[in-house]
């Protein structure tokens, strides 16, 4: 069966980066990194979400964080040099990134954003985002993501 390639997948490819496609079934009622973890067998540890937030001065910034643990807003406001972040509505999600919710990958936004990964991904062997669709996973060195998205990390998650 051949993969088809997202934006996020050509992106690696023009930066040389080596990655993996990884594919699950899509439950439309449950878009979560868990649900994710628990249909492809993999550690919530490896599983990343991508969050994006608009902060003040207005500017959107991408926040990575593993599946499992809530983004700490002050902290990532903090680690930006924002006053203040908080999450976008949804319903502009698309807009803003090109992605929709349970596909939205950290690589190959409409525009590049500031991107901050949590901290924790520096213990990982590899990471794992989505790679721009529903249903599709990119597993990826850490380092690779933070080359790739132009990345820092930071200390943005509370358990």
């Amino acid at each position: 069966m051949k993969v088809h390639k997202t934006n996020a997948a050509r992106a690696l490819d023009r930066l040389k980066i080596e990655y993996e496609i990884l594919e699950y079934e899509v439950d439309e009622s449950d878009l979560s990194a868990l649900h994710v973890a628990n249909i492809t067998g993999k550690d919530i540890r490896y599983i990343y979400k991508t969050i994006v937030c608009e902060c003040e001065p207005k500017r959107y910034i991408v926040a990575c964080v593993q599946g499992d643990l809530e983004l700490d807003l002050k902290a990532l406001a903090k680690a930006s040099g924002a006053k203040r972040c908080e999450l976008i509505n949804l319903k502009d999600l698309e807009k803003i990134t090109g992605y929709i919710r349970g596909g939205c990958s950290p690589l190959a936004m409409k525009k590049q954003f500031d991107t901050y990964i949590d901290d924790r991904a520096l213990e990982l062997k590899y990471i794992i985002v989505s790679a721009g669709v529903r249903g599709k996973q990119l597993k990826l060195g850490v380092n690779d993501l933070l080359k790739a998205s132009g990345g820092k990390t930071a200390l943005i998650t509370r358990v």
